[in-house]
């Protein structure tokens, strides 16, 4: 069994192969070592510069490998996050540059009555959130809750994030949460 640390390894070699323009990851070698790199397993991938934000990418439902789902997260994080320019080699190596892995519960539909109700249902600091109400969806890692710790401001943030109105929760939207075991190095 491998620990977490081996799935930040992958995510940084990943990144490493579009930044050196070479293959780096021995997929079939991976797989034969470690077979639960075969597993659905949905993932999302962070990177953080100086403790900011400096991409986020990830799969909500497992329909990949955890390899596969690792190796593409960790590229479009780094370089296909259109809330920022692509990744830089210097920031890359970096010692303020930091991978972080969430690997994510199957999301179940939370159903409510009301946004009372709803937002006594909510466990602040574990439930990753996903909304969605028609052509709109937007989610947060659990991790997200330590910016936005009041579960009003977490919600109109959510909202806005979905490209809604931050009051959008009078509209009823579908809510689904879920876990995550975070890694970081």
């Amino acid at each position: 069994m491998m620990d977490g640390i081996y799935l930040i390894n992958i995510a940084g070699d990943a990144i490493r192969e579009v930044l050196e323009n070479r293959r780096i990851i021995d997929r079939d070698k991976l797989l034969q070592e470690h077979p639960e790199l075969r597993r659905e397993t949905a993932t999302f991938v962070t990177l953080e510069l100086n403790h900011n934000l400096r991409g986020c990418i990830g799969s909500l439902v497992a329909r990949r490998s955890l390899l596969d789902d690792i190796v593409a997260n960790a590229k479009a994080a780094a370089f296909e996050d259109p809330r920022f320019l692509p990744l830089s080699r210097a920031e890359f190596d970096s010692p303020v540059f930091h991978i972080e892995i969430s690997l994510l519960s199957e999301p179940r539909q939370l159903y409510y009555e009301s946004i009372d109700e709803l937002y006594g249902r909510i466990r602040p600091g574990i439930d990753g959130v996903i909304l969605k109400h028609g052509v709109h969806q937007a989610t947060y890692l659990p991790q997200v809750w330590e910016q936005l710790s009041h579960v009003e401001d977490f919600f109109s943030s959510l909202c806005q994030k979905a490209g809604m109105s931050g009051s959008c929760l009078r509209q009823h939207p579908e809510i689904y949460t879920y876990e995550v075991k975070k890694i970081t190095k």
